[in-house]
């Protein structure tokens, strides 16, 4: 796999809900992850879009997350693909989706297999993603890398989003990756 770019990716929050993620194996940790990646995608222009699993139910996506969403699309299966307003809610030409979000081996992993085969390239971020269970999450890694899908870290996507230390954003990313 080439080298993740801003011009292609978008990264995809999935179901970051407020009912949701005191369930989560090690949530504060995970939410701390992923907002580091997402002020990351901010920084370099990636699009920040998050779904929402009947919020009616599990709440909205949590507040320490929310400033960096660019837009929320609202769903009632587990495979987002699979509502008719998904694709038309994403922004146009970003076909790398990175994935991030809860459960590991439900939503995420079914709406991961769910754009393979709509022919966009998902990107599972393995320390930004969470299940219950510790088990649940090896499960959902390794249905991933069964179905050849590729496997990244938020560090990763942070640098190879940057290119180079000449890029303008880089202290500030720099930033963001020691404050661990």
């Amino acid at each position: 796999m080439p080298a993740l770019s801003t011009h292609d990716s978008l990264l995809l929050a999935v179901d970051f809900q407020t009912a949701l993620l005191p369930a989560i194996h090690g949530h504060e940790a995970l939410l701390a992850r992923a907002l580091r990646l997402a002020r990351a995608a901010q920084l370099v222009g990636v699009p920040v879009i998050a779904t929402e699993h009947c919020a009616d139910k599990i709440g909205a996506t949590a507040a320490e997350l929310r400033p960096q969403i660019d837009h929320v699309i609202h769903k009632t299966h587990f495979d987002a693909t699979r509502e008719h307003h998904f694709l038309h809610e994403l922004p146009r030409g970003k076909h790398r989706v990175l994935l991030i979000g809860t459960e590991a081996h439900v939503c995420v992993l079914q709406t991961g297999l769910g754009l393979a085969r709509l022919g966009l390239s998902p990107v599972l971020v393995t320390d930004c993603i969470g299940s219950r269970s510790p088990s649940d999450h090896a499960a959902a890694c390794d249905r991933w890398a069964d179905n050849g899908l590729e496997r990244i870290s938020a560090e990763m996507a942070m640098f190879e989003w940057l290119d180079s230390p000449a890029h303008p954003q880089f202290r500030d990313m720099l930033a963001l990756v020691k404050a661990v």
